[in-house]
């Protein structure tokens, strides 16, 4: 199947992947995945967390097998079915399912998120929920799935300790990050490197109102010299949010930083036609510190 679909930048939107496990739908931004082939046998790993299948190598590339069912505790995948192999974080990953059923093009603006009365496994690893042709499609966390099994591939917290003692201040820094524990490790990050001033918001529009509010009040500089954003947000995603801060002659000047599990060449290309100041995978904290302090200080 063909996943290279190029959506236009910063339109908002998504194309999302929908496939089966046993009788369930779910669904995977197309951004991260590579290509989609047919399950093939895998080496096992001695010792491996239970939702290692194993790992094999497609070409030249050495690829980690995750069963998805063993991850959403529904059982074990039999052999059979199809890999989808994901690029995001920098890691080559292959997820088993059943089946895959077609593509649709949705708004992040569509996108719910699972609040704490939907208490599931599954909305547990869940970035938000769509309604697709009368159906509830859950679009899956792969990133966490992934460093709930492999916590070393999440960011790299010591890269901070390195950094050493630094002065605090109080540049003014906006965050867009929907997941509660990265915005939460990403803040306290920041904190740890100096910046104290930190505006926390949990997807683009929340962030893009807050300036567009300090806009109005006439109290952007004192409240905006970088924004710091995710890429998959519900509402309103980190592309279009900068997209939004570049267009507009008020705010074009405030530096964004892109900081994203996404960030490969071709969403590099995107960010850079947006108008991004920096852009960073979401492993590299310690970088991002760096960027922030060669765009504000």
């Amino acid at each position: 199947m063909d996943t290279n679909i190029l959506l236009e930048n910063g339109t908002n939107e998504l194309e999302v992947l929908e496939f089966t496990l046993g009788n369930h739908s779910y669904g995977i931004n197309v951004a991260k995945i590579t290509e989609i082939i047919t399950y093939q046998p895998v080496t096992p790993v001695p010792n491996a967390h239970p939702s290692i299948e194993g790992i094999f190598m497609p070409r030249d590339t050495m690829i980690t097998a995750i069963d998805l069912k063993n991850c959403l505790q529904r059982g074990d995948s039999e052999p059979g079915g199809l890999f989808i192999i994901t690029n995001f974080n920098k890691l080559d990953i292959a997820f088993h399912v059943d089946s895959v059923l077609g593509i649709h093009r949705v708004s992040w603006t569509d996108i719910i998120k699972p609040d704490v009365t939907v208490n599931t496994v599954e909305t547990g690893i869940s970035t938000g929920i769509v309604k697709l042709n009368e159906k509830l499609i859950i679009i899956l966390d792969f990133e966490k799935i992934v460093t709930d099994i492999s916590p070393e591939t999440g960011l790299k917290m010591e890269e901070i300790e390195v950094l050493g003692e630094r002065e605090r201040n109080d540049i003014p820094i906006v965050m867009a990050e929907d997941s509660a524990l990265l915005n939460k490790l990403i803040s306290d990050s920041l904190t740890k490197a100096g910046y104290m001033n930190l505006t926390k918001m949990q997807n683009g529009q929340d962030a893009y109102d807050y300036i567009q509010h300090c806009k109005e009040q006439g109290t952007l500089k004192q409240n905006v010299a970088c924004v710091i954003t995710d890429i998959e947000m519900p509402l309103m995603d980190g592309h279009r949010l900068t997209k939004l801060i570049k267009e507009d002659p008020d705010t074009r000047e405030i530096p964004v930083i892109i900081f994203s599990s996404l960030v490969n060449e071709e969403m590099k290309l995107k960010g850079q036609m947006l108008g991004a100041d920096a852009q960073l995978s979401k492993p590299e904290i310690g970088e991002l510190v760096r960027e922030v302090d060669k765009l504000v200080l």
